[in-house]
């Protein structure tokens, strides 16, 4: 194996992640009142493209841009992504295509605040060969065990897989 193909070393250092988000949303009049300001922002961090921030569509935000809970949504997604196929490299499961479609669910209080309930994960991963399909089903666990991000949220994170070679999809 290459330096290139292994993996990074693991260290016990923390890591640090910088963002900058800046409103955008002002219309002249700041927050003078509830309608009289923009949700817009933007997210930023040095060499990434920025990202159009806003509220949830619900909350008078922009539905052409993202909310802090679509967001949300993605990182479970990605971070689940990116653990399943290094997992399956370490398996020998040969991954061709993976798609999610995850879906979040939100409750609002009586008070105005609201927390996830829960986010439900729909991996459709494709492998090479069909004997490969028991042992890609069988990493989603493990992958949502090691998730960075599912390990630090304060609701389940479900999965609902499947997994397919060639033109047979199976629900894992």
């Amino acid at each position: 194996m290459s330096s290139a193909d292994s993996p990074a070393p693991h260290s016990p250092a923390a890591h640090t992640y910088r963002v900058s988000v800046r409103w955008t949303g002002n219309r002249g009049v700041g927050t003078a009142g509830y309608r009289a300001y923009g949700r817009d922002h933007d997210v930023a961090a040095p060499g990434k493209p920025t990202i159009p921030g806003t509220a949830d569509p619900a909350f008078r935000g922009d539905p052409e841009r993202w909310s802090p809970e679509d967001l949300l949504v993605a990182a479970l997604a990605q971070c689940h992504q990116l653990w399943f196929l290094h997992l399956a490299a370490e398996a020998g499961v040969i991954v061709t295509a993976y798609t999610d479609d995850p879906l979040g669910t939100m409750a609002i209080n009586p008070d105005g605040s609201g927390q996830f309930t829960q986010i439900l994960l729909r991996p459709r991963v494709t492998v090479a060969d069909e004997a490969m399909i028991e042992t890609a089903q069988s990493l989603h666990g493990r992958a949502g065990a090691l998730c960075f991000i599912a390990r630090s949220v304060n609701f389940p994170v479900l999965h609902e897989p499947a997994a397919r070679a060639g033109d047979g999809l199976q629900s894992c």
